[in-house]
């Protein structure tokens, strides 16, 4: 497993989200020129497709597990969460995946929202989104996962009301946002069992593949439904498909960024 610079894959959008919040914040008082959105929202997408090029092309070839500590988020009693970046093949692919269709939505949606109101804050959802998405993918443990998806399922309720304007729009955006809850309800039942359970040798998907079967079957079965429950809620899966035929409400770069390239395999993902 080599150490590596995963974090850059996810800090290029994140830096991008808080560049153009920022420069949207400063049009109600100076006019920004709509090229500066643009360049922001187009080039940071490219640097993380860039990175992730770089590395999905050397674990292709050395057959490397990339790898990096951030932090240790905390320590009680027996009990320590890291947070840390894992760069498998899985992920890797998954990566690539999403920074390059994610960089072509991006270009697409520069023409498709050059005459809408909020062009920046519409990117700055945008850039927020892939960074959630990409932690999603990255997470070196599920609770990371845990905040890319969290993150994922708000920049979701945002873009799908990004008419706000309109009752209808609203209205499918608090649909996706409460459908997505009830998923996640059972997706962090059944995360607090599983980190309760064998927590304590390290929540890692490494320390969580070598105790896993230190569960027995029937909890470890509850386990897997109550996971199950939150990728039928991201994934739009029966019954908790509701919200996805109204997803439509929002911007139609949404509906591919979001619904048809992305978020909704994240429930595949997680499940994987």
């Amino acid at each position: 497993m080599q150490t590596t610079y995963l974090g850059f894959i996810i800090l290029a959008p994140l830096i991008g989200f808080l560049l153009l919040s920022s420069f949207y914040i400063a049009s109600f008082k100076i006019k920004i020129p709509k090229i500066i959105y643009t360049l922001i929202a187009l080039t940071m997408p490219i640097i993380s497709f860039v990175f992730t090029l770089l590395l999905f092309i050397d674990a292709a070839i050395s057959d490397a597990i990339f790898h990096q500590h951030l932090f240790t988020w905390f320590n009680i009693d027996v009990y320590t969460v890291e947070v840390a970046l894992l760069g498998d093949h899985l992920s890797l692919f998954m990566t690539l995946f999403i920074t390059f269709i994610g960089g072509l939505i991006h270009i697409y949606a520069s023409g498709y929202m050059k005459d809408e109101e909020g062009y920046g804050k519409f990117f700055a959802y945008f850039h927020l989104f892939m960074a959630s998405m990409l932690l999603l993918i990255l997470a070196d443990s599920p609770i990371m996962m845990f905040m890319g998806w969290e993150g994922v399922g708000l920049c979701s309720y945002l873009l799908i009301s990004y008419y706000h304007e309109g009752a209808d729009n609203v209205k499918a955006g608090n649909k996706a946002f409460v459908a997505n809850r009830v998923g996640d309800f059972g997706f962090l039942i059944g995360l607090s069992l599983l980190f309760i359970t064998i927590g304590q040798y390290g929540f890692d998907y490494a320390s969580l593949a070598q105790h896993i079967n230190d569960i027995s079957f029937p909890m470890l079965t509850a386990i897997g439904l109550l996971l199950f429950v939150g990728a039928m809620g991201k994934s739009a899966q029966i019954p908790l498909y509701v919200w996805l035929p109204d997803a439509m409400a929002g911007p139609t770069p949404v509906s591919a960024l979001i619904h048809a390239a992305t978020m909704v395999t994240a429930g595949v993902y997680m499940v994987a």
